[in-house]
């Protein structure tokens, strides 16, 4: 993973200062800038996620999420898939295929998208989606409110190498049970009922403190 990579480039009368010997003997170049004008900052700021259990990989633009939204890419590789059908209890997500095909369940609506279609998850509705074609997938998302939805996708990546790793099929139930009591306002189970799902993830992730368990799940979460 590598986090805030920044590019800035800042460009000042004073660059006509020569970097070797030969351009120093080059005759000088006429600046059609005014003397105290300076050159645009140009600021690349991106944070990539891998999950090697879907086959995602995610690369959040922190330069172009607006305030209070959050604008990342998906790149799906061939068999990718969400890991589970889910929800967003507050946030609605757009998806706009940018290259290949994926495969959509918005509530009970299957749907089939290729470059250039436009998927809108509203708030609240179960969905999951999957590569539909034989090249990876390539997909602009948006999620509004934004909410902490950068630290789910981060953790739940953390959590996926950790059992990637120790070659498990399923997460550990008390991690599972830590993540979706820290992250309750970004995603929720599909179809069961929302409040007894929620007395007992927080017993569990109770438990998990109670007994020192936590700590492991703990180091996953992003500072």
């Amino acid at each position: 993973m590598s986090r805030s990579v920044r590019l800035n480039t800042l460009a000042t009368p004073d660059d006509t200062v020569a970097r070797s010997r030969a351009v120093r003997d080059r005759p000088p170049r006429r600046s059609r800038r005014h003397p105290h004008q300076r050159e645009a900052v140009i600021s690349l700021d991106t944070q990539v996620i891998d999950n090697p259990i879907s086959g995602e990989r995610i690369v959040i633009h922190e330069n172009v999420s607006g305030p209070g939204r959050l604008a990342w890419e998906l790149v799906l590789a061939p068999g990718g898939r969400v890991p589970s059908s889910h929800a967003h209890p507050a946030q609605e997500e757009r998806f706009t295929v940018i290259e290949g095909r994926m495969r959509f369940r918005v509530g009970l609506r299957p749907i089939v998208a290729g470059a250039g279609t436009t998927v809108v998850v509203p708030p609240g509705t179960v969905h999951s989606f999957a590569n539909a074609g034989p090249d990876p997938a390539r997909v602009l998302v948006t999620t509004d409110p934004a909410l902490e939805m950068a630290a789910l996708l981060e953790t739940a990546a953390a959590m996926a190498r950790e059992q990637h790793a120790a070659g498990r099929a399923l997460p550990r139930v008390l991690d599972l049970a830590l993540f979706m009591c820290d992250f309750e306002r970004e995603v929720r189970a599909p179809y069961l009922p929302v409040a007894p799902v929620r007395l007992v993830m927080r017993t569990l992730a109770r438990l998990a403190g109670a007994l020192g368990r936590d700590s492991r799940y703990r180091r996953l979460r992003p500072r």
